[in-house]
């Protein structure tokens, strides 16, 4: 038997793509296209992230934001001392936000899979790894949104006096759901969301509105075309800036968002089905596969992995939008999105790798009176949907 004998020179100067610098891990550079490749996705899909209140979670399973509420003016009485206003004013409260549990998505690459592939097939995954974490991402902020609309204040003295605004509920048009898609109607609730905002005197600093992908189009279809002749501003944007949904538009000061990740009649950013009390009645374009308006799942505190309150499907029957300020929600990242992938000894036994994507994060409303929840069709309570989780302390 002949015996191979190999160049310890040469492989010593092959040029590995993977490498950085010809030094150290072969694979140390496709980590980081992995990572850019996953960042863009999630980036390109995530939008409420930047929309709403961030912090940095360390050393620590929780985090806490201080609320103050309103004080007053008094006329001082010569010779008295001041010591605080007489009335107590203002009140302090805490909201505390817990980080739920990690949140992965992952993906396992046979090598000779990909070696037989004649398509970039890494890249391709990575990103679709992104587009989930940033799904998830987003519609816990959203029902955590839509939570706080159906709330009062956490900020109150024992007496109930000096209580602060809390969350508003809108309805769209009177009494049927199909009202969710009218421009009209639509705008009408702008207006009215605004009005709401500044008289519980919510900054207006910050204001945008997302809206499922249907009613966005409606709405600048009608409003541009001249139908509607009310509010919009940006008229003169053209092609993909109008089209993005990307707040490029607004109305009212408050910029408009499209996604199909906001609770919409119990599901996620459409419904389709035969009108009803709960549905708009949208005829489906067919084809739609297994992932277009999914039903909101569970998302209670006794789920595991969940550590805050995100409420049930039934809790966003009547949801149909959300307007709000950036204090409306925060949310807490123990870990921010992440990529990590197999390499070394686990590569060689399992003949692939794993790319994971992780992230660990959690999030609940802030401010109530910043919170506005669009409705239509029948609703669960006497003027809305039903408030569901409690507002303080606890999140269960």
């Amino acid at each position: 038997m002949s015996t191979i004998h190999q160049n310890a020179s040469m492989a010593s100067d092959l040029t590995r793509q993977g490498q950085l610098n010809m030094a150290g891990d072969a694979r140390a550079l496709y980590l980081k296209l992995f990572s850019g490749e996953m960042f863009k996705g999630f980036q390109h899909n995530a939008i409420a992230r930047d929309l709403v209140m961030k912090r940095t979670l360390k050393n620590g399973k929780s985090l806490q934001f201080i609320y103050t509420g309103h004080t007053t003016a008094e006329f001082h009485v010569p010779g008295n001392s001041i010591l605080g206003n007489s009335d107590g004013a203002p009140p302090v409260a805490e909201k505390t936000i817990t980080c739920d549990d990690l949140l992965i998505s992952s993906a396992f690459i046979y090598e000779l899979d990909e070696t037989l592939a004649h398509y970039e097939l890494r890249g391709e995954i990575s990103k679709k790894i992104g587009y989930a974490l940033a799904q998830k991402y987003d519609r816990l902020i959203f029902r955590a949104i839509a939570k706080g609309a159906r709330q009062g204040s956490p900020v109150k003295k024992a007496n109930n006096t000096f209580e602060e605004p809390g969350g508003t509920q809108i309805r769209v048009g009177t009494g049927t759901a199909v009202n969710a898609y009218d421009a009209g109607l639509l705008v009408n609730a702008f207006y009215d969301a605004a009005a709401a905002l500044d008289e519980k005197g919510v900054s207006s600093d910050g204001r945008v509105a997302v809206l499922n992908p249907r009613q966005y189009y409606s709405l600048i279809n009608d409003v541009s075309s001249g139908v509607i002749t009310n509010g919009l501003i940006n008229r003169d944007a053209q092609g993909t800036a109008l089209q993005s949904g990307k707040g490029v538009v607004e109305i009212a000061g408050i910029k408009i968002y499209k996604s199909m990740n906001i609770p919409f009649f119990g599901s996620y950013g459409t419904k389709y089905g035969s009108a009803s009390g709960t549905n708009p009645g949208i005829t489906s374009p067919g084809n739609v596969g297994n992932f277009v308006g999914e039903t909101a799942e569970d998302g209670r505190a006794s789920v595991t992995g969940i550590n805050n309150n995100y409420g049930n499907a039934t809790d966003f029957a009547n949801s149909c939008g959300l307007i709000f300020q950036k204090e409306a929600a925060g949310v807490v990242e123990a870990i921010g999105p992440q990529v990590q992938v197999t390499s070394g000894d686990v590569s060689v036994v399992y003949q692939g790798d794993v790319i994971l994507g992780r992230l660990a994060m959690g999030a609940d409303f802030l401010n109530p009176a910043a919170c506005v929840e669009l409705i239509a069709g029948a609703a669960a309570g006497s003027t809305g949907n039903a408030a569901f989780g409690t507002t303080y302390p606890a999140n269960a």
